[in-house]
């Protein structure tokens, strides 16, 4: 039976993803794969610097992916465009069901604490030119220092995972996939894993999920196109 939208009788919204390859759009690829509804991705070429261009930033002018257009309205931010698909398709059980608003709040900070905390330390550790222009100083300061602090934040996730497999414990939820990207971003520029045998456990059955499964071939597909184009940035 398809999933339809928590408002009734309205159809099913159409969906059209922005998205890049090892970026954070990863997330809600994951989600909507989750929930199954029909969506559309829209690959934005950033080694061309597309995301800056006229015609995308008329889409979303802080040029940046993920961006979610939902019938033709632009949605940005991956706290917000995580929060709508779990009210908009609770079938999917993208966050558990909680009565409680404190509980409810508590699930975005969750969703915040990835999107503003972890992230911009992910970013340090896979793209540290970013801060400093200087190549050799970002991979020898900014990158060692990010690790520093991300070793920190790893060792909190890994003992919340002792409690069960997942972030809410037995509960699958899009959190796990943020948990997801961030551990395939940092430990594909070589982050160390070993400290952090829960994390490795938790990415290795995201990794079996067919959902997972489905947008990893969607961004393995993304990755070729730029190949052929001569546009595919590798990690380093």
């Amino acid at each position: 039976m398809p999933l339809v939208a928590r408002s009734g009788s309205r159809a099913m919204p159409e969906l059209k993803l922005f998205v890049a390859p090892n970026t954070c759009a990863r997330v809600p690829t994951i989600a909507l794969e989750e929930i199954g509804a029909p969506f559309e991705t829209s690959l934005i070429r950033t080694a061309a610097n597309q995301q800056n261009s006229a015609e995308f930033l008329k889409v979303n002018p802080k040029g940046k992916v993920p961006t979610l257009l939902i019938d033709g309205v632009p949605l940005t931010e991956n706290v917000a465009i995580l929060s709508w698909l779990a009210g908009q398709f609770p079938e999917a059980k993208l966050l558990p069901e909680v009565s409680d608003p404190l509980e409810k709040v508590m699930q975005t900070a969750d969703l915040a604490f990835f999107a503003g905390t972890v992230h911009p330390v992910v970013t340090r550790i896979a793209m540290p030119m970013k801060m400093i222009p200087d190549a050799p100083l970002s991979f020898e300061i900014v990158r060692p220092k990010a690790v520093e602090e991300m070793r920190k934040i790893m060792k909190m996730i890994n003992a919340r995972l002792e409690d069960g497999p997942w972030w809410y414990g037995d509960h699958w939820s899009v959190v796990d996939g943020y948990l997801f990207w961030v551990w395939g971003r940092i430990t594909g520029v070589g982050f160390d894993v070993e400290a952090f045998p829960n994390i490795q456990r938790h990415h290795a059955m995201m990794e079996l999920r067919p959902a997972v499964q489905r947008a990893m071939a969607r961004e393995a597909e993304n990755i070729e196109i730029l190949k052929r184009e001569d546009l595919y940035m590798a990690p380093r």
